[in-house]
């Protein structure tokens, strides 16, 4: 199935002069991370839409910083994306892992749903 979606961010495309497109699992990759890197309250017309992870940055990274993470993960993702993902694993690297300090990387695991494929995707959280 070749099914194209809306590019988030939405842009035009400059050759057709229409709404840019992308595939849909990279348009599903881009909305799982409109609602990681989104944080409550931050749209007006969808205050509790997001996750809320940029608040988590500056914690200690310790193993309840790590199990925090994973359930806001999990619960942000379930609640948005539900209906288009089934989100399998979460992982959060430890601070040796990031790329830089201050730094979480996070890595999710999940079928995505219309395909029945399993994928992977890494969200860094600056």
């Amino acid at each position: 199935m070749n099914r194209n979606d809306y590019a988030y961010p939405f842009r035009i495309d400059f050759v057709s002069n229409q709404a840019a497109q992308t595939p849909y699992e990279a348009h599903v990759e881009q909305m799982i991370r409109q609602v990681l890197l989104t944080s409550p309250g931050e749209r007006a017309d969808l205050p509790e839409f997001g996750c809320g992870l940029r608040q988590l940055l500056f914690a200690t990274f310790s193993d309840a910083l790590t199990t925090t993470t994973k359930m806001q993960v999990q619960q942000a993702l379930n609640q948005w994306l539900g209906n288009q993902i089934r989100v399998i694993n979460v992982n959060v690297a430890s601070p040796e892992q990031a790329p830089a300090e201050g730094e979480l990387l996070i890595e999710i695991d999940y079928i995505l749903l219309e395909t029945l494929t399993n994928k992977r995707m890494e969200v860094q959280v600056i």
